[in-house]
């Protein structure tokens, strides 16, 4: 099975990369919708979170206000850290299942999209890494358009993130999304012409049908070998 690590940062494009690949029947596994879930009113996530933050994070229904809980740890970086550390086992977890949900029902290539790829080091277990890359000026004026936010703000949370430079340098196809959705598409046509390429025998093997395939190898020689020594 080939797991792609998909990543990038803040009004890169990295969502519109990701709706490409399930628009291609690419299974994708979001880890910002696992962090959703692991956050729901009553979860092992939401007890410690309300534990850690009080409970003045907590809407009037009991759930997390998530843009508030935000702004708390964008402008803390101890802060931001704590509640990565807390969520990161419950988001490992959920990324888990849901991978393996999908290794059960045969999927041989699926995508990872997770925004803390490198930070949480998760790129160990996906290859390849995919970075969706814009220049600093274009990342910095595409999230002050999409959040309507002062450019101090927007650049607070830029800089809350791993540098897309960083990421770059550490990738193993990296999209460049300066240009328009035109441009966006053309890039995506070559990437999945490189992600599509026939699996390599480790990854055959990892897949389910290589699993099978194992299991029915080592059926035929344990069977193979007690005829032989029934013959003896």
């Amino acid at each position: 099975m080939r797991i792609i690590g998909l990543t990038g940062g803040i009004a890169t494009g990295k969502s519109t990369v990701s709706n490409l690949f399930k628009a291609n029947g690419f299974p994708v596994v979001d880890a910002d919708v696992i962090a959703r879930d692991v956050l729901k009113k009553g979860s092992g996530g939401w007890r410690k979170v309300v534990a850690a933050f009080g409970e003045d994070i907590l809407l009037a229904n009991g759930e997390v206000d998530r843009p508030k809980l935000g702004q708390i740890v964008f402008g803390d970086p101890s802060k931001r850290q704590l509640l990565n550390r807390l969520l990161a086992p419950y988001i490992s977890n959920g990324i888990f299942w849901e991978v393996f949900k999908l290794w059960i029902k045969g999927y041989k290539i699926i995508v990872l999209d997770v925004p803390l790829l490198y930070e949480a080091k998760m790129d160990r277990w996906t290859n390849p890494n995919i970075v969706v890359w814009i220049d600093p000026e274009t990342q910095l004026k595409r999230l002050m358009a999409r959040d309507r936010t002062s450019a101090q703000d927007a650049q607070n949370r830029i800089n809350a993130q791993m540098p897309l430079d960083l990421k770059r340098s550490k990738a193993d196809i990296v999209i460049d999304n300066n240009g328009l959705l035109e441009d966006l598409d053309e890039n995506f046509k070559k990437v999945l012409d490189q992600v599509t390429k026939p699996l390599t025998w480790t990854e055959f093997w990892l897949s389910r049908q290589g699993a099978i395939a194992a299991f029915m190898l080592i059926l035929t020689g344990v069977i193979g070998c007690k005829k032989l020594l029934a013959r003896v």
